[in-house]
């Protein structure tokens, strides 16, 4: 069966009162590299089924990779089963409906191929040869995804959504192994990766590390880059939910009962968004959920998505919001979408201008094993990794010790002394779960390194 005869078979197979259908259809292409030379290349492809029924206030999920056709019915029946003998579900709402249906909804599906690396790869051919020359090797993957999901419900409901995404991580490392740098890049589809760039700036920061200078732990001026900042700012936005919220769960909770909505997180002009149609990060423009949760509810699938400012010139604007939790706040109703945008006013100068203007701080290139330390400030705790550097009268003068860092992002939102162009950039830590992102390099003026780290 086609994605399309799929959502059609599994509506007319459910006995219950509702049902929403989604099928995934996946491919991915990538290339793996180490030590200047290409080690792996392969493509794949996924296909998944997810039937959500609902009986009465119960709903039964359940979801199959590759399912064929004589399972189908299987799995239907199983998924109402698991909503007949489910207790009530809190978030239950009417199923959404009067949605326009996509256009494309009967095209077929396109998938990545190893072509996409066409153009890219010759150049990263090129930048192991320069790299090679250079006495330095490069590590890394591409790897693109296309991702075409279709959603289809009892009320009517027939979207669409092709979701291309690519991202690469190159990093860069001395003969001896001894220093390393990591860059990254976010892309639709490589065209605009520009290899020898990355591996340029890559080597830059290798002959940095050739000067080596220990500081002690404490509060520094530390310059973050778009990588860094788009890390801790997802980890912001995750932790965004109005459930927690309301519950005085998180760091979005009002002392006394409700939320902070309204508040002034910080006295920059600082604006964090998302926009379904933000050009190169586009997504997409409709719920997509396989699952309720705490944040989502699958009673909201269809559900259109437009621009939504999270925080408006520092003051925080809204939270992740199903169409229950907004009820029970009496806020709109905001759920969350796959892109996140940081701006501050006036455009800003880029990291080397920031640079150029630091008489004694860090910069610290990316971040690494995020993890939370307490909910009800959003103290998060991480690392360091692959190059601090020691700023001083505008120019680098060496590496510094790696360090163990203590920080709060909403926190850090009050902190902030310059914040600088927004552009496209990477997350490193978590990449694996999203990827696009717009976000600026930030100057914070006392940093917390709490403890040096021993990695290297």
């Amino acid at each position: 069966m086609t994605p399309q005869e799929m959502v059609e078979r599994a509506l007319e197979l459910s006995r219950n009162d509702g049902c929403v259908v989604l099928v995934d259809e996946g491919s991915t292409a990538n290339l793996r590299f180490a030590g200047n030379t290409l080690t792996t290349n392969g493509v794949a492809r996924s296909s998944r089924l997810t039937v959500i029924s609902i009986a009465g206030e119960g709903v039964g999920v359940v979801s199959r990779a590759s399912v064929r056709d004589e399972q189908f019915a299987d799995v239907v029946a199983a998924a109402d089963a698991a909503a007949r003998d489910a207790q009530p579900a809190e978030d239950a709402r009417s199923l959404v409906e009067g949605v326009p249906a996509s256009s494309q909804w009967d095209a077929d599906v396109r998938p990545t191929d190893i072509g996409v690396f066409e153009g890219f790869a010759p150049a990263l051919g090129e930048a192991f040869a320069a790299a090679e020359a250079g006495g330095r090797k490069l590590y890394g993957f591409a790897e693109h995804s296309f991702t075409t999901t279709f959603l289809g419900t009892s009320t009517g409901v027939r979207l669409r959504h092709d979701q291309p995404t690519g991202r690469m991580e190159l990093n860069a490392k001395s003969a001896d192994l001894k220093r390393s740098a990591w860059t990254g890049v976010s892309t639709q589809d490589f065209t605009d990766v520009d290899v020898a760039a990355l591996d340029s700036s890559l080597a830059q920061r290798l002959e940095w590390a050739k000067t080596r200078v220990d500081l002690p732990a404490g509060r520094y001026e530390t310059l973050l880059p778009p990588s860094a900042v788009a890390d801790l700012m997802i980890y912001l936005f995750w932790s965004s939910g109005a459930r927690d919220a309301l519950d005085g769960r998180s760091v979005f909770s009002k002392p006394g009962g409700g939320t902070r909505v309204g508040e002034q997180l910080g006295t920059l002009p600082v604006t964090l968004s998302s926009d379904p149609a933000a050009p190169g990060i586009a997504c997409a423009p409709f719920v997509t959920a396989h699952a309720s949760s705490r944040q989502s509810s699958v009673f909201d699938n269809g559900l259109p998505l437009g621009p939504t400012e999270w925080i408006k010139d520092g003051r925080l604007e809204a939270l992740l919001q199903t169409r229950y939790s907004a009820e029970l706040s009496g806020l709109a109703v905001t759920p969350g979408i796959d892109n996140l945008i940081m701006t501050g006013a006036g455009g800003g100068r880029s990291l080397e201008e920031m640079i150029a203007s630091t008489q004694h701080g860090l910069l610290v290139t990316c971040l690494w094993y995020i993890r939370e330390v307490d909910p009800q400030t959003l103290l998060v705790t991480g690392l360091t990794r692959d190059g601090v550097y020691l700023v001083e009268h505008g120019e680098v003068v060496g590496e510094v010790t790696n360090f163990r860092f203590n920080e709060s992002p909403v926190d850090l939102l009050g902190r902030l002394t310059e914040v600088g162009a927004s552009e496209r950039t990477l997350p490193r830590e978590w990449n694996d779960y999203f990827q696009r992102t717009i976000m600026p390099p930030v100057r914070v003026p006392d940093f917390n390194m709490s403890t040096v780290s021993q990695a290297s």
